[in-house]
């Protein structure tokens, strides 16, 4: 079951994010920042957290923040933290859970809507360019 994310779930969450971010070598596991991090997100009316549900608990999860795009004259979508547990992964649940996410930005008016994916994850680049995503000349850059 895919739902939309509550205060509840956000231990289940910090995992999933744990998951992800020991494959990503931009980020480092903190449960208290992630923790914090998604309950700023649970407070943001605009901002979307979607889980998946399964008898065993939340499997997957995924975000997207509204931004507005001068270029586009719009608001649109950053998408982050999509991942689906390892076991339950290949199943169609992670497809599911962005068509559902997709859906929810339609919903809003979101125009566009952008990702950032380790340029090394080629499953992931491959999975999110059979849902349509292309990739852009536009690099993400970080200045902490």
């Amino acid at each position: 079951m895919i739902r939309r994310a509550c205060y509840d779930d956000i231990d289940a969450m910090a995992g999933l994010l744990s998951e992800l971010f020991a494959i990503e070598d931009d980020f480092s596991i903190d449960i208290e920042k992630q923790s914090r991090g998604l309950k700023l997100l649970l407070d943001t009316p605009s901002a979307i957290l979607l889980v998946v549900e399964s008898k065993e608990g939340v499997i997957g999860m995924a975000t997207l923040q509204t931004l507005i795009s001068t270029a586009m004259g719009e608001k649109v979508g950053l998408i982050e933290d999509v991942i689906v547990t390892e076991a339950y992964r290949g199943s169609g649940i992670g497809k599911a859970l962005l068509e559902a996410l997709i859906a929810e930005s339609e919903g809003a008016g979101l125009k566009r809507l952008a990702l950032g994916a380790d340029h090394r994850n080629h499953k992931a680049i491959a999975f999110y360019q059979k849902q349509r995503f292309s990739i852009s000349n536009m690099g993400l850059m970080y200045r902490l």
